[in-house]
């Protein structure tokens, strides 16, 4: 077996690098969006044996809904790129150019078993430069093909050296070559198909047979005239054992699956669900397209499904004749390469064998598959293409008329391959481009159409996305998906009306229940999420709870463990104040997936509306084991724990905050938190900084302004208030305790009473029944010495809130006050009037003091408890009420009530003269 020389792989090496350099600045587009940006077993917190119990996408193979594509290795290849670089599009596209090149070189020293040495490095480079492989190398999922084929040659390579001396069995070759036929599958299902290749391999080409003299030993042997070969047993004896451990390979596959086939429609691949001979005629017609797209890739496309190919219904179909003349080609071939002895016949059989065998997995010859046409499944079937093209001009250029047209031909195809590869590289870079180089090619996919427009809506392009959308449904009426695409649309553009109507087509379309025939087989589970769509439109309108309540039910009815239904009506049940109905959803839901941690933290909010914050709390710490960087989990559970008024927790609620803050360092209301957090535990310094901090990102935020204005009157910097306040009460003139808090300071701090005045007038303005508003201007009343209108302030203050004892007391002293200066006027003493007069107003102001505080207190309590108010939910659209005041703030506000009331006690004995 020649070995590939230094020179030959650097040429490969730089002819793959020239072909492919453009591809490290493509992203992730089509498949890649669901196999890596969506697909969680990338991520290192997922445990290391969901990537052997789930598909290639991330979802369990347990579900009916999994596409039942179990390759493990391959993801775990992308977990490593996720490790080093996380989502960075180079170092994915980078690794799968090197598994090309890696590719190219092993395949290279499978040639030279067949061919001649140049003939080789021929194949070899145009297996390299092949634009039909675009797809496989440049987009990131086709790195299944890349990682199976290495392992496929590698395991073909360790079998060639099975024979030994005098034609006996090495069995440690055939040893690893079941191990690499077995990794082989687990990147990729067709890897299994190497057995089939080794099978011929050791008959025609180890052992030499032919057909015919086959046919003729079988033949003496059932006659009596002879025995079997002793060499011909231990080939039966190879092949026994490969065969025993490709079955058991299968037989462990099936298992994997649970012994179900993924569901696909007709959208997918429409021939596999017509009748005959429409079914048959069809799928043996694809098999002269794919070879056509080796032959001449000059129109290539990403997607083949729907209505790309239209059936071939009849036998006077014209296409038929392309069926019938590749065959027939197909057929000499097999009948040249298995008759007659030579090297030629044994290169053209593995060749052959290379086309044919790897195919098969996607020909719908056992099983229907999820596509029409797919470039990338002609990744390894290209090899065997090769070969015989290398083959065939190494027939011609050993002719002397043609040697020199065969390597201009040669140079002229290497080269036109290499620059299409190279352009076709660029359709890659990004999903809009994709598929509009798709629709270039083929204007009859309505799945082309319908990714166009996701492409164009993932940009916000929405005007532009829905004319897509709206020329899928004329080029398929019945795409289930794009009358959903519309209605979506619609509803982004805020066209309520409209999006329900599209909706509603959708719906019709689903096909009807047929008892005794389950449901999920005929739809594809995500075309049932026109029920969640429409129920999610109309719930907007509350007196359509019940009726979007009823497509929930109906869409799980349909299909019981679909999750999504459970999810979206606990989100309906929680806005309809059913906290128990929806608890039941969310448990059901986790029955199906313990490993979601949107639904523990849905869970939780469940909790907290039925009162339950231990729950709550357990559950938020659940959805965080499950996924560290929840961020409203880390939000929301901070705020619970900031609200339980237990001090041992605070410590973990500042944590949660800080990485809540790492996470989303643009969110004002988490340094906001961590400001209240600080005010609780007494640190002033750091509770003014975040406050600042949230304020810088968020210049009107309410909560933040009001609290550090607070803050500065509670650690006696109330000048350092006001500027704040001006700013909180030019955002909002009617914010109502900034308002008492800024007259507060005017009155006490600044005796500007002209301006504390003003404050409280305008909040009797906004709210006339304010008692704390009406009752600071009585305070102003009394600064002015208006005892008259302070008298008849308070008298209208008490009507108000005539349960409230101090302001009782206050019109007791005030008229108490004009009493006493109705006496002192005909008092022969004037001086003694005037110093009752002096102590009196010194009292007085003791009592505004004091009422302020008390009133600045509540004030503090009330915005705390606002200010804390939970986010809404990620994966839950339901408002949440804001919650009431913790035991702990109830029992400060109560201690501050009754410090007040002792101190008028004070004042009103002193009043009296006691």
């Amino acid at each position: 077996m020649a070995d590939v020389s230094l020179k030959e792989a650097a040429l490969i090496v730089g002819v793959v690098a020239a072909c492919y350099w453009n591809s490290l600045f493509c992203g992730f587009v089509f498949d890649d969006v669901s196999a890596i940006l969506d697909n969680k077993d990338l991520h290192p917190s997922t445990p290391l044996r969901n990537l052997f119990q789930n598909d290639f996408w991330g979802t369990p193979m347990s579900e009916e809904r999994s596409h039942k594509s179990y390759r493990p290795l391959t993801v775990l290849t992308f977990r490593l790129n996720y490790l080093f670089s996380e989502l960075n599009a180079v170092s994915y596209h980078f690794l799968n150019l090197v598994f090309h090149v890696v590719v190219c070189i092993v395949f290279l020293k499978v040639c030279k078993l067949f061919l001649d040495n140049r003939s080789s490095v021929v194949a070899s480079l145009l297996f390299a430069v092949h634009p039909i492989h675009t797809e496989a190398v440049t987009g990131v999922v086709g790195r299944a093909e890349l990682l199976s084929s290495i392992f496929f040659l590698a395991a073909f390579l360790s079998y060639t050296k099975s024979k030994g001396p005098d034609n006996t069995i090495v069995w440690t070759p055939i040893a690893v070559t079941v191990f690499l036929v077995a990794v082989a599958t687990l990147c990729k299902e067709q890897g299994i198909t190497v057995v089939g290749i080794c099978c011929v391999y050791e008959v025609f080409i180890a052992q030499g047979y032919t057909l015919p003299a086959l046919l003729d030993t079988a033949v003496q042997i059932l006659r009596g005239k002879g025995s079997i070969p002793f060499s011909m047993l231990q080939t039966l004896l190879k092949l026994i054992v490969l065969m025993f451990s490709t079955l058991l390979l299968v037989v462990v596959r099936v298992q994997v699956i649970q012994s179900q086939l993924p569901v696909f429609t007709r959208f997918d691949n429409p021939a596999a669900v017509s009748p005959s001979p429409a079914r048959q005629l069809t799928f043996n017609y694809l098999l002269p397209v794919n070879a056509w797209l080796l032959l001449n890739p000059s129109e290539l496309c990403c997607d083949w499904t729907m209505g790309t190919i239209p059936l071939v219904e009849s036998l006077l179909d014209v296409r038929n004749v392309a069926t019938l003349t590749f065959f027939c080609f197909l057929g000499s071939l097999m009948v040249f390469s298995l008759r007659y002895p030579g090297d030629s016949s044994k290169t053209v059989l593995m060749a052959l064998c290379l086309i044919v065998l790897p195919f098969i997995p996607a020909s719908n010859l056992f099983f229907p598959v999820g596509f029409v046409v797919a470039e990338r499944v002609l990744y390894v079937p290209s090899m065997g293409f090769c070969i015989l093209v290398a083959h065939g001009w190494k027939k011609l250029s050993n002719k002397s008329v043609l040697r020199k047209i065969s390597w201009v031909c040669l140079a002229a195809v290497l080269f036109t391959h290499a620059l299409k590869t190279l352009h076709r590289n660029w359709d890659w870079e990004s999903e809009y481009t994709l598929f509009m180089s798709a629709l270039k090619v083929n204007k009859n996919n309505a799945k082309l159409w319908n990714n166009v427009g996701h492409a164009l809506e993932n940009e916000k392009n929405f005007e532009r996305a829905l004319q897509f959308f709206i020329q899928a449904t004329q080029v398929q009426p019945d795409d289930i998906g794009a009358h959903m695409n519309v209605g979506r649309t619609y509803k982004n553009l805020n066209k309520t009306k409209e999006a329900e109507e599209s909706y509603m087509i959708a719906k019709s379309l689903m096909p009807q229940i047929i008892p005794g025939k389950k449901y999920a087989a005929r739809v594809a589970p995500n075309h049932l999420n026109v029920y969640i769509n429409l129920a999610n439109l109309i719930r907007a309108n509350e007196s359509r709870l019940e009726e979007a309540d009823q497509l929930y039910r109906q869409a799980i009815s349909m299909r019981p463990d679909f999750k999504q239904a459970y999810i979206s009506r606990g989100e309906l049940l929680l806005k309809m104040n059913k906290p128990l109905k929806a608890k039941e959803a969310y448990l059901r839901a986790l029955e199906l997936d313990r490993t979601n941690a949107d639904l523990w933290y849905n869970l939780a909010i469940v909790y907290i509306e039925l009162k339950d914050p231990t729950e709550a709390l357990k559950n938020f710490n659940q959805a965080l084991e499950l996924n560290p960087t929840h961020k409203l989990a880390l939000f929301n559970s901070a705020l619970l724990m900031q609200e339980s008024g237990d001090a041992r927790l605070r410590p973990e609620a500042k944590q949660r905050l800080l990485h809540y803050v790492k996470e989303e360092p643009q969110d004002s209301n988490g340094y906001f938190n961590l400001g209240m957090l600080a005010m609780d535990d007494k640190k002033d310094t750091e509770a003014e900084a975040w406050m600042k901090k949230a304020i810088r990102l968020q210049p009107n935020f309410r909560s933040a302004l009001f609290n550090l204005a607070l803050l500065y009157s509670q650690t006696g910097k109330e000048l350092m208030a006001l500027p704040v306040l001006e700013d909180l009460l030019r955002y909002y003139p009617d914010h109502t305790k900034g308002l008492i808090l800024k007259g507060d300071i005017l009155m006490n701090q600044k005796k500007d009473i002209a301006g504390a005045k003003m404050c409280f007038e305008k909040i009797l303005e906004l709210d006339p029944s304010n008692v704390q508003g009406k009752h600071n201007l009585c305070v102003v009343y009394f600064e002015e010495k208006d005892l008259i209108k302070a008298e008849k302030c308070l008298v209208e203050t008490l009507a108000l809130a005539p349960h409230e004892e101090y302001i009782q007391r206050h019109l007791s002293i005030v008229r108490s006050k004009i009493a006493s200066i109705g006496s002192m006027e005909q008092s022969s003493l004037p001086s003694d009037g005037t110093a009752a007069t002096e102590a009196k107003k010194k009292s007085f102001q003791n009592l505004k003091e004091a009422k302020s505080e008390k009133t600045t207190t509540q004030s503090t309590a009330d915005n705390k408890d606002h200010s804390k108010n939970k986010k809404p939910t990620e994966k839950s659209n339901v408002d949440k009420e804001t919650p009431k005041k913790s035991a702990k703030e109830i029992k400060d506000i109560e201690k501050k009530r009754v410090a007040a009331l002792k101190r008028l006690e004070e004042i009103e004995r002193i009043l009296n003269g006691e």
